[in-house]
């Protein structure tokens, strides 16, 4: 409860019950009763068979509901909406077509310490609107509050009764064409073991690329253009992760600072493709280029995975603005502390959803279900999922919002990855997640960080991640697949960052070099920054080669990050949220110098050898008990001297490991019903500084090899064909992997 000297003055502050936001005049078109579902505004025919719109908001404790329609000019009409059905207020107005601008304003009382802060003078957003038409500023009329009321310590209570509505973007009624648009569609369908997952920013890939035209550059229209098609086709990738694509807004302190938020994890509309990102130069227009470019990546094979940000909403804590969901209920649309005044943040950005609130979840699964069927995509990545998983307080796996996703007929059947943490008390959750989900294995990227940098006390961590993460995921009926392996993410260096900087460099965001992770993990090769020294860019670009090439030979599934198969930098910068500029956009030139255009090489090389042997693609895990065919194990490691190792090995400090993977006796069967099998091959890391002479398994496990790929080689094509007789000793050169495939 506040204290009387608060309540007081908020009192003096009039909190604005009885003061009215600014009146227009409410004439126009009639509003008819029009239909509680679907939720939204859904162009339609009504009665008598009049075409219109049906406007339905839920607004859970609020007393009236204002329609806000706008012309061209952004002259407002205002239309009560009287029919209240369920908590959903709704209206059909004849008349109104795709197009139309409009947003919702909400009277109800002002009161923050019971966590109700209704205000008319606010123009809200539609949380179901299809397209949003303008760009989100923040200045003082945007928030709900007085934002320079002279008591800071009660600032948030004060009603502010100016209007907000020129200051914010409205929603756009869009034409439902409805999942018949997509019966000629064919999707990938791609079976999650074969998948390779390509991390990207729709307008940082896009916006500095030659073969794209200028005017078609940083939009859905740019990647959707054959020539960066082209390069995801060349690669290998079966699917991009778009990094999020939601509308967002920017946040108060970057506009300050003159920056802008690049990533998008600052959402304000989950049904609206992110305007910004659009070519169109009509409101409405970014939905239609969205499914085009969905149509044109499923025309070459490749799915379309989301990054959605459902765990919080750009309207941040109790000093953040009133632009949607705050307005409409703030008690129901998020998690408040006992002290209802305070936002319970278990995301670090101010607010988290209400999730076991039935008409959040609703929320969330209506927009998923919109992406698929009526958008075209083909799965999500969800940014923080353990907050969503949370009931009351704790993660919980039985949670309302996985038990719905899991019997939904629509949502099961797509691809769901889940980031399996958050930052609240209990919110680490790597590999608890059920059947049914993949997950981000962040133990993956630090044992092969710490492996290549020398880190590793010994390799027990080390198998288990090559290998499949048995230790997290072999139960349930989980398989390998469901870790998603990665060395780097957006969040974080790029790969050549990770072997140029050991410190995060990030004085360009502002913040005094405070934000971004210290746990980077990197090791520079023996210099802080880019250098001239030719030893020093010999060694980065093989621990570039070794960090690829374990990621593509490792079991699960792979994610890379654009740009990194050519080499990309941020300049040190690991936290590059806010570089809406070259810091963050793809060089499209880094192919030109002959060391990074070798590393192109080498990922299609990789993804071609992954594609064709299905030995490194399993889809069960490795028993590594003998096989019936000729008693070899499926899998088995070996010590630099060419024995398998015992569990001392495993406890020792060593830099080389070698690994043998079994092609003989693979589980599963083809289309045809015949068992896969495959060739078997023996896969060498040596992290040591000094070359090693390496004795190859000899008989039974193999009676000669073949070199497949040396990464000490700048030019991978040099090595394939050299063939070693089992029980040789064979020269590894220092931090770098051998491939050999077993000769029968």
């Amino acid at each position: 409860m506040s204290s009387a000297a608060e309540q007081e003055a908020v009192r003096d502050g009039s909190r604005g019950e009885a003061r009215p936001a600014t009146v227009v005049e409410r004439r126009g078109p009639s509003v008819w009763p029009g239909t509680p579902t679907p939720l939204g505004a859904r162009c339609r025919v009504g009665p008598d068979g009049v075409a219109g719109t049906n406007f339905a908001l839920w607004a859970g404790g609020a007393e009236a509901v204002d329609l806000c329609l706008f012309d061209a000019d952004g002259n407002e009409t205002r239309l009560p909406l009287t029919e209240l059905t369920h908590e959903i207020w709704h209206g059909f107005v004849p008349g109104v077509g795709a197009g139309r601008r409009y947003g919702y304003r909400v009277h109800g009382r002002w009161d923050p310490w019971t966590g109700a802060r209704w205000n008319p003078a606010k123009l809200l957003l539609d949380p179901y609107a299809r397209a949003v038409d303008g760009d989100f500023a923040l200045p003082p009329e945007v928030y709900g509050h007085v934002r320079d009321w002279p008591q800071q310590q009660v600032a948030d209570t004060v009603r502010d009764e100016r209007d907000s509505a020129p200051h914010v973007p409205k929603g756009v009624v869009v034409r439902d064409d409805g999942p018949d648009e997509w019966m000629d569609d064919r999707r990938p369908k791609t079976p999650w073991p074969d998948s390779v997952i390509y991390e990207l920013h729709v307008k940082g890939f896009t916006r500095l690329h030659p073969g794209i035209p200028e005017r078609l550059r940083g939009t859905y229209a740019g990647l959707a253009h054959p020539a960066a098609i082209e390069h995801l086709v060349s690669l290998g990738v079966t699917a991009v992760e778009l990094l999020p694509v939601h509308q967002f807004a920017h946040e108060d302190h970057l506009l300050r600072r003159g920056l802008r938020n690049y990533w998008g994890y600052n959402s304000i509309g989950y049904f609206a493709p992110h305007a910004g990102y659009s070519a169109s130069g009509s409101a409405g227009g970014q939905v239609g280029e969205f499914k085009r470019m969905v149509r044109a990546l499923h025309e070459a094979g490749i799915e379309v995975i989301l990054d959605v940000v459902y765990n919080h909403t750009a309207e941040a804590g109790e000093l953040g603005p009133t632009l949607s969901l705050k307005g409409i209920d703030n008690r129901g649309y998020y998690r408040l502390q006992s002290d209802a005044r305070r936002y319970a943040d278990y995301t670090g950005c101010g607010n988290t959803l209400h999730v076991v609130q039935p008409q959040v979840l609703r929320l969330i699964t209506d927009s998923l279900r919109y992406w698929v069927t009526e958008m075209g995509v083909d799965g999500f990545r969800f940014d923080l999922a353990a907050a969503l998983a949370r009931s009351m307080h704790d993660v919980d796996m039985l949670s309302p919002f996985l038990a719905v996703i899991a019997q939904d007929p629509v949502l099961r059947r797509v691809k769901l990855i889940a980031e399996p943490w958050d930052v609240g008390d209990g919110g680490y959750q790597v590999g608890a997640f059920p059947p049914l989900w993949t997950e981000w294995n962040d133990r993956y990227r630090d044992a092969v960080r710490d492996f290549w940098r020398g880190a590793l006390p010994d390799v027990r961590d080390l198998g288990y991640r090559l290998s499949g993460s048995s230790d997290l995921y072999a139960w349930g009926g989980r398989r390998p697949y469901a870790s998603v392996n990665f060395v780097t993410a957006h969040d974080g260096f790029t790969l050549r960052d990770l072997v140029t900087y050991e410190r995060k460099h990030n004085e360009d965001n502002g913040e005094g070099n405070r934000d971004g992770t210290d746990d980077n993990r990197a090791w520079n090769c023996g210099a802080e920054g880019e250098s001239d020294d030719p030893a020093v860019g010999a060694l980065r670009l093989r621990q570039l080669r070794n960090l690829l090439t374990t990621l593509l030979l490792s079991t699960g599934v792979p994610m890379l990050v654009a740009g990194d198969e050519m080499g990309r930098t941020q300049g040190g910068n690991n936290n590059a949220y806010c570089q809406d500029n070259e810091t963050s956009w793809l060089d499209w030139s880094l192919p030109e110098d002959p060391g990074r255009r070798g590393l192109l090489d080498l990922t299609r090389r990789l993804l071609d050898l992954r594609h064709r042997h299905p030995v490194l693609r399993r889809r069960a895990f490795f028993s590594g008990r003998p096989q019936a065919a000729d008693g070899l194990r499926d899998l088995a490691w070996f010590t630099v001297d060419g024995e398998e190792m015992t569990e001392g090995d495993w406890y020792a400090r060593a830099t080389t490991l070698g690994l043998y993977l079994s092609g003989r006796d693979i589980p599963g069967r083809d289309a045809r019903g015949a068992q896969i099998t495959d060739d078997s091959f023996l896969a060498i890391l040596h992290a040591g500084a000094l070359p090693v002479d390496h004795l190859l398994p000899g008989p039974p496990w193999a009676e000669a090899y073949e070199l497949v790929l040396d990464t000490s080689l700048s030019d991978q094509t040099r090595a394939p064909g050299t063939v070693y007789r089992g029980a040789e000793r064979v020269r590894v050169e220092a931090r770098s992997v051998m491939l050999l495939r077993v000769q029968e």
